[in-house]
């Protein structure tokens, strides 16, 4: 009895260990379930992560590769100076005129001359400058006048020179002309080219926007005043200075064609000197006119001599309260014939140079004064000896 308590005490343990074996490998069979199954929760949220932080940062990643694959930017482009300049373009960038030698066609020229701005304070040091623009058929045989004229007033002028394309030369180094010579066309005398040609003056002049005054001058043309008087009398001038009459006869109305109208009527014909001077405002209304040149172009040939005729015409009809209707360069017509007067050496003296100073009166910013004429001509290349003489006494040239 004994014996079979002990075997049944035995079978109850077996199964009883039995039983907790099962337990045991079911508590880690569960175990391992739940690990495995945080595993996978765990697994698949930090994969979610990983992405989200990828997807995050991809922009940058590829900015940063981008970057690195474009080539260096490529220095500023200066629409005025035509050239770049380093990492920006600043205003002072801006304001710098293109070189006189540029490679603008007229069309380009004429639209990059006509920009003006419409605010009419200035934000930067503007020194007034005067602009002297050479008409020539070749070099300035007077030259060397004119460097004494121009001594030691830097900063207060610029020159261009328009001459023939053929003529090829160059001005030496250290001249006030050298590398002044604007692109050119061919010119005839009396021909309507001769107004494109000042057009073309002007607009070169008016891309330095220092350039306040703008005066045209000649090959054979002379300073009758030194700098600082002529300075002052443009700067300070309330007019321009276009020569404008009305004069009936065969050289003056006769020239007029009807074919102009209704642009240009016989009462608006206008004539005058060639030689003009005339402040910023105006000088951008004439390279801007595309109403009453092209009329000129078309209809004014021949014995019509449109250099005479457009700007006094187009001056009156539109400006003319702005214009004084005088020239401030001296000719002499009293010879008659096409052409004024020229002087050659032995006309040259002090007392001619002093007369042609203070020969007349004429009326400047409402007051009479004696100083009407800035310029003389027509002086032939041999007459500068005597000119280097006897001009800078009169004159009063810097020294």
């Amino acid at each position: 009895m004994k014996g079979e308590n002990s075997n049944q005490s035995i079978s109850y343990w077996k199964l009883f260990n039995a039983q907790m074996h099962f337990f045991n490998v079911l508590s880690y069979f569960l175990l391992f379930g739940c690990g495995l199954s945080l595993g996978v929760i765990l697994s698949f949220h930090l994969k979610n992560y990983s992405l989200a932080l990828h997807i995050t940062q991809l922009p940058l990643s590829t900015r940063s590769a981008s970057t690195l694959a474009q080539p260096p930017p490529s220095q500023p482009f200066n629409p005025v100076s035509g050239t770049s300049h380093g990492d920006r373009i600043g205003l002072t960038e801006f304001l710098e005129p293109p070189h006189v030698m540029h490679d603008m066609d007229d069309k380009e020229l004429l639209w990059r001359a006509s920009l003006a701005p419409r605010i009419p304070q200035y934000p930067f040091h503007r020194v007034p400058k005067v602009a002297f623009l050479f008409l020539t058929k070749g070099p300035v045989p007077l030259a060397p006048l004119w460097e004494k004229f121009f001594k030691g007033h830097q900063g207060l002028y610029s020159i261009y020179v328009h001459s023939d394309p053929s003529f090829n030369l160059t001005e030496p180094e250290g001249s006030v002309f050298h590398g002044r010579r604007i692109p050119s066309k061919e010119v005839e005398w009396g021909n309507v080219n001769m107004i494109e040609a000042e057009r073309r003056l002007l607009a070169n002049a008016l891309m330095d926007y220092s350039n306040q005054r703008f005066v045209l001058l000649s090959e054979a043309c002379i300073p009758l005043f030194n700098f600082s008087t002529v300075y002052s009398y443009l700067i300070n001038s309330t007019q321009s200075f276009v020569e404008s009459y009305d004069l009936p006869g065969p050289v003056g109305r006769g020239r007029y064609s009807r074919r102009m109208r209704p642009q240009v009527t016989i009462q608006q014909w206008r004539k005058g000197a060639q030689w003009f001077e005339m402040d910023r405002d105006l000088a951008i209304e004439v390279v801007s006119d595309q109403i009453y040149f092209p009329v000129f172009q078309k209809y004014c040939k021949g014995a019509c001599y449109a250099d005479e005729h457009y700007l006094p015409t187009f001056v009156t009809m539109k400006f003319g309260n702005k214009n004084s209707n005088r020239t401030l360069t001296w000719v002499d017509w009293s010879k008659g014939g096409p052409h004024p007067a020229k002087f050659i050496r032995t006309n040259v003296t002090v007392e001619f140079l002093e007369r042609l100073r203070s020969q007349s009166q004429c009326q400047y910013n409402g007051n009479t004064t004696d100083i009407c004429h800035l310029f003389a001509r027509k002086f032939s290349p041999d007459a500068l000896y005597r000119l280097l003489k006897f001009a800078p006494k009169v004159m009063q040239f810097h020294e």
